[in-house]
């Protein structure tokens, strides 16, 4: 079939038009493309422990490439760290102290809930590390209980708070943000990062914290921007699961998972 020159003359305008279009999107600073292409590359090192920053240089002897190669291997992980994320269970929120801020009876259903889950994975867990809060000491005592030969700390910098100025802005107190979030960054580079090369297998623990904190370290954990850390909502008890690999590889294997628990149990403000 041979097209009218009309027809033409018209397909070639529309061409033209969709390039000029993309042209222009392309150098334009308000780029509608840029934010679906645009991405930022893996930090290899970035919870420092990458082998070849872990070896000090020598001044006064030059170490042939046989040596370091060595020292690189006996430096170098062979295990991968799993962490559990588990955020508290519903609780009394309105209660003007904290001490009083303790689990609600749905609570204490969803911390059991949690607890079975957890132990129905059937892992050798090694610790579990909970936040300071009553509201995340009660869900972890629950969790506990099936666990009763594993290792329990407690750590003030798990504790809720906000940890930066979110992104579209919400205007947050910024000198609580101020205080927080150097805090909430240290329990980040405290709890994750890649197995020690002392390690020989891997690894599995739980960490019962709080929904900001939770949210903030698997932005962080993933080189994600974590001014996002209120684009997304965590059910109380969730588990969100991440592993850290030799290389220091980060997977999200689960964010908020809460399919263990029936709808009538579920909360989350």
């Amino acid at each position: 079939m041979v097209l009218p020159l009309s027809s033409k003359l018209i397909c070639a305008f529309s061409a033209g038009a969709a390039v000029a279009w993309a042209l222009k999107c392309a150098t334009s600073k308000e780029n509608p493309l840029k934010a679906a292409t645009s991405f930022v590359k893996w930090n290899h090192n970035w919870d420092r422990r990458d082998v070849s920053s872990l070896i000090k240089p020598n001044k006064k002897k030059e170490v042939s490439d046989e040596e370091m190669e060595k020292k690189k291997a006996e430096l170098k992980p062979t295990a991968t760290r799993h962490i559990f994320l588990v955020r508290h269970g519903d609780y009394y929120l309105n209660r003007e102290k904290e001490e009083e801020r303790k689990l609600t009876p749905l609570g204490l259903e969803q911390a059991d809930l949690v607890g079975q889950r957890l132990k129905d994975l059937n892992l050798n867990f090694s610790r579990i590390i909970r936040s300071s809060f009553t509201r995340a000491k009660e869900t972890s005592k629950e969790i506990e209980k099936y666990f009763p030969d594993v290792t329990v700390e407690t750590n003030d910098m798990l504790i809720e708070g906000l940890p930066i100025e979110t992104e579209p802005p919400n205007y947050f107190d910024p000198i609580k943000i101020h205080e927080d979030g150097p805090r909430i960054e240290g329990a980040f580079r405290k709890y994750f990062h890649r197995a020690d090369a002392s390690q020989k297998t891997d690894s599995y623990e739980i960490i019962v914290s709080h929904g900001t904190v939770i949210r903030y370290c698997l932005l962080r954990a993933l080189q994600a921007p974590p001014e996002f850390w209120m684009r997304f909502k965590l059910f109380h008890c969730s588990i969100s699961r991440i592993s850290i690999d030799p290389d220091g590889y980060v997977q999200v294997h689960g964010a908020g998972d809460i399919g263990f628990m029936p709808v009538d149990s579920m909360s989350y403000k």
